[in-house]
């Protein structure tokens, strides 16, 4: 990989509203950022339609606006690329590394916004010349409705944060105005299908809209659960009440139809960058 020569200014692209205003603010010349960097965790692990999104839109109106637009992948040291569902699921495996709810109803630790996202991105800047001499300008997708989200994300030497969301003063519902204006269809909220973030209303409406995902949602919760029981540690869970999601999520003809969640964490806005 060839070094980037002068100053780095990059941002980190969740694929969901902001993100994408961001990225035309930027083909617009309302932001100076030339190069977008989506950390992907894993084919596998992201939600599908993010996915469409990024690769059927995004894609190519950075490219019709001479912005590079690079999908970064984790690479193990044997070169193979791991996913986040992958390191789940491995045979083996006791990596716990997603925001569970542990069974008294706390949250557990986590390690998958370190690991498939940030040491990600670090790995393609210091790639490209970023070092503590030269820090790269990482511009991260945090709205003036969420700006308690901001300053939290840990800050590598070599980069420095910034929020051009904030500074414009924009709101999530003015970031969907900007994509509008742009002829572009608005994203929607970018995650990993399978992330314990989400509110009860996502999971009802997967279960009455995607059912299928919903039942490999339970598989997975019930499979670390089967690997925890032998391990004889306590069970784990996707709901703050620190119940099994097939038994706690009613039928979707028991919820309000159209309901849409508001307030998941996204890894647009900035959830997975703290």
């Amino acid at each position: 990989m060839l070094t980037t020569r002068g100053p780095i200014r990059v941002v980190a692209y969740g694929g969901g509203v902001q993100s994408t205003a961001l990225l035309v603010l930027a083909a617009t010349g309302r932001i100076d950022f030339p190069t977008f960097l989506f950390a992907n965790v894993g084919d596998d692990s992201e939600e599908p339609a993010s996915l469409r999104y990024v690769h059927e839109v995004a894609a190519p109106y950075a490219a019709a606006h001479g912005i590079a637009l690079h999908q970064l992948d984790r690479v193990r040291r044997d070169g193979r690329v791991e996913t986040l569902l992958g390191r789940l699921t491995r045979p083996g495996s006791r990596s716990l590394p997603i925001p569970v709810r542990m069974s008294n109803g706390s949250p557990g630790t986590r390690s998958c916004t370190a690991d498939f996202k940030i040491k990600v991105l670090g790995r393609w800047l210091r790639a490209n010349g970023a070092s503590s001499e030269n820090p790269a300008t990482v511009a991260v997708g945090i709205s003036l409705d969420e700006m308690h989200r901001a300053h939290n994300r840990w800050v590598n030497p070599y980069e420095r944060v910034t929020y051009p969301l904030l500074d414009l003063r924009l709101n999530r519902a003015d970031c969907m105005s900007i994509i509008r204006a742009a002829g572009l269809p608005v994203p929607g909220k970018s995650s990993c299908w399978f992330c314990p973030l989400h509110t009860r209303a996502h999971w009802a409406i997967m279960r009455r809209d995607r059912p299928d995902q919903f039942a490999a949602t339970c598989d997975l919760e019930s499979l670390l659960n089967t690997r925890r029981a032998e391990l004889g540690r306590d069970p784990v869970f996707f709901l703050r009440s620190a119940r099994p999601l097939a038994d706690d999520i009613a039928p979707a003809q028991d919820e309000l139809p159209g309901l849409e969640p508001e307030d998941d964490a996204p890894c647009d806005n900035g959830a997975c960058w703290t």
